[in-house]
């Protein structure tokens, strides 16, 4: 048989495959993921084998039920008597004795919440104090620059001792504490808890906090004051850690599961969490109430982002599919248009503004990374990434 002939687009194929090829070669990615995957601990597991107890045989036999209908009986038409009707209840006009289930409301102590290791959490509460009182005093990253360096693949190395379990269960949200001098990494579980890991401590202690009854959706860090931490739940409750007052105060409580939390950089005082099917509600601190509330979308709210320098620009990811921007500035008492809407085949994780607010990247259940820049985000690109974490991980979210 003749040899097949290569079409153009069988051939521009190939030439993609060697040059992706050399390129990894050339920046050594196969040897280096060799490494790290050698480099990490090994946990071994036992596995037992449990046999099925047998069950004893039951001297009484067993009597198989058969309805009148299956036996060929016609029913019985006698029906009941009077004296056996009136004693039911009336279920028309009686009402329901039923309880309704109530939450659990009000503040709760941080040694109630606390089920760490340690018999006590008092040099934690200690050391986040005094940490936050002296990022008060030189200013914080408010009043500095924020760091910034460039990542070269070959300095990347997996340290056993940079790895802690903290919380138990898959990790919901977690946020780096904004400090210029401690490096602490605060996450939150599906089952409600909320760990501390100081990553620069030589003991590399964990404390561990349960608040929330439900999987944390979000984790707001005061850049003003490091001892204030908000958190949120899909069971409708944000809480308030204050270290100070040693207490988990509780901020909102809503009948609706709340899947997002995020606060402006300038703005201490209000509050902005996605709320129920594609509701965003801003909660004002100083009048304690919310005071505004929109549906911007047909499905839940997955993230929501600032834009920096434009506080009152806004992004959203939804699981219908979309990722859309907002100017708060023209926005109603019940209505908000949006100034962008980005459309994706499936549900959009994230959506998240670049440091500099040039650029919005995007990550969807398509496999797909959407980056758009320009003035009105007209310059759109989409890079193929693999986003099926399944339901043991959680979903993969991009920042620029």
């Amino acid at each position: 048989m003749a040899p097949h002939k290569l079409n153009d687009y069988e051939r521009q194929r190939l030439d993609n495959i060697r040059r992706n090829d050399e390129m990894m070669a050339a920046l050594k990615l196969h040897s280096k993921a060799a490494s790290l995957i050698s480099k990490r601990p090994r946990v071994t597991t036992k596995s037992y084998v449990v046999k099925p107890e047998k069950k004893p045989k039951s001297e009484n036999p067993v009597v198989i039920r058969r309805s009148l209908r299956t036996r060929g009986i016609p029913p019985d038409c006698k029906g009941l008597d009077a004296e056996t009707l009136d004693s039911l209840p009336d279920l028309h006009n009686s009402p329901a004795k039923t309880k309704p289930s109530v939450k659990t409301l009000g503040p709760l102590p941080m040694s109630d919440a606390y089920t760490g290791d340690d018999d006590s959490d008092r040099q934690f509460i200690e050391s986040i104090v005094g940490m936050a009182k002296k990022e008060a005093q030189e200013g914080g990253l408010d009043g500095r620059d924020e760091l910034r360096g460039s990542l070269e693949i070959g300095s990347m190395d997996l340290d056993p001792e940079n790895i802690a379990r903290v919380v138990p269960g898959r990790i919901t949200a977690m946020r780096f504490f904004p400090s210029i001098s401690v490096k602490m990494v605060v996450a939150g579980s599906k089952f409600g808890n909320l760990g501390f890991w100081n990553v620069g401590d030589d003991e590399g202690r964990v404390y561990l906090y349960h608040p929330h009854p439900a999987p944390i959706s979000g984790i707001l860090v005061q850049s003003y004051c490091l001892s204030k931490i908000y958190t949120s739940c899909y069971d409708g409750f944000i809480r308030l850690m204050d270290a100070e007052k040693e207490i988990f105060d509780l901020v909102y409580s809503s009948d609706d599961a709340i899947y997002s939390l995020h606060q402006p950089r300038n703005e201490a005082n209000c509050l902005y969490f996605g709320e129920g099917r594609g509701g965003l509600t801003v909660w004002d601190n100083r009048m304690g109430k919310c005071s505004s509330s929109w549906v911007l979308h047909e499905s839940r709210i997955n993230t929501i982002d600032f834009k920096c320098g434009s506080p009152l620009i806004l992004a959203t990811s939804s699981s219908d599919g979309t990722a859309c921007t907002w100017d708060l500035r023209y926005a109603n008492a019940d209505k908000i248009t949006a100034l962008k809407t980005l459309t994706h085949k499936k549900a959009v994780h994230s959506a998240y503004f670049s440091p500099s607010g040039c650029c919005l990247a995007t990550t969807s259940l398509d496999d797909t990374i959407g980056i758009y820049g320009g003035a009105d985000l007209e310059d759109a690109a989409s890079v193929y990434h693999y986003n099926q974490t399944g339901r043991w991980l959680s979903t993969f979210r991009y920042c620029l």
